[in-house]
């Protein structure tokens, strides 16, 4: 799972990074959360496509997922893309999909918001369960993105779910935590896998725009910033027969280090 990718430095690095990680790790298949990669808010079908050609099997989306209106047609078309479960019925798109990998593995992708210290939204734990409930018996690996502010909403959700999907992975905040582990139940767990983008920056928005706006109270354009830029995720083992996790880890994988996968 990839951490929120932040405007072009994130793209730009997924589409130099993920073919050499899926080679380097033996990843079997790769997701990650778009919902900033157009300039920093929302996701665009171009961009879209960029990312899937990059090696990326899924997209998920959060709080940003309609800024950019142009992405609706994607996400009622594409099964590749998910938005958060916790929307209205009638919104955009589909809150879950059936992925398969190479191997023929099937997985189960979603998405859900929180809701402390987020905008009002249905409630996550209820939609994780209507979710599931909708899943083919036959798909035993699980995995759900849960985009949320609040660490104790996110690990509320990780025992919430404990031994009934494979891993919940924490997108939103764009600042890694230190708790990746494999809960009791067999899911694996981590508040946030981190934010794939320039991390010279303020959660990849200009330190001096950023600066300015918080001492000044002037508005300023919250550009993407474009140094230090690096790649963020968690990789997780999980055993395909029971779609219990074996093992969690993060990763954090700077430009340097793509260019030496590259040669």
């Amino acid at each position: 799972m990839i951490g929120d990718i932040v405007g072009k430095p994130g793209r730009r690095i997924c589409m130099d990074a993920v073919r050499p990680l899926r080679e380097r790790e033996g990843l079997d298949l790769v997701v990650a959360n778009a919902e900033n990669a157009a300039a920093g808010s929302g996701l665009t079908p171009p961009f879209y496509q960029e990312l899937t050609n990059s090696g990326i099997d899924a997209i998920t989306l959060g709080d940003h997922a309609f800024r950019r209106r142009e992405i609706y047609g994607t996400l009622n078309s594409q099964k590749k893309i998910v938005r958060p479960a916790n929307y209205p019925a009638s919104a955009p798109g589909r809150d879950h999909t059936i992925l398969q990998t190479h191997s023929g593995i099937r997985i189960g992708l979603f998405v859900c918001l929180g809701r402390v210290f987020m905008n009002p939204v249905d409630c996550p734990f209820a939609a994780a369960d209507r979710v599931l409930s909708q899943m083919p018996s036959d798909v035993h690996c699980i995995l759900m993105d849960f985009h949320a502010e609040a660490t104790s909403d996110a690990q509320l959700m990780g025992r919430h779910l404990d031994g009934r999907v494979s891993a919940v992975l924490g997108t939103h905040t764009h600042v890694a935590t230190a708790d990746e582990c494999v809960l009791p139940g067999g899911t694996a767990y981590h508040t946030d896998v981190g934010m794939t983008g320039p991390f010279e920056s303020i959660l990849g928005r200009r330190i001096d725009r950023v600066l300015e706006t918080v001492r000044t109270f002037r508005p300023t354009k919250y550009d993407v910033a474009s140094e230090d830029v690096r790649l963020c995720g968690t990789i997780v083992d999980i055993d395909e027969s029971t779609g219990r996790a074996t093992g969690i880890r993060r990763l954090v994988v700077t430009a340097d280090e793509v260019a030496e996968m590259k040669k």
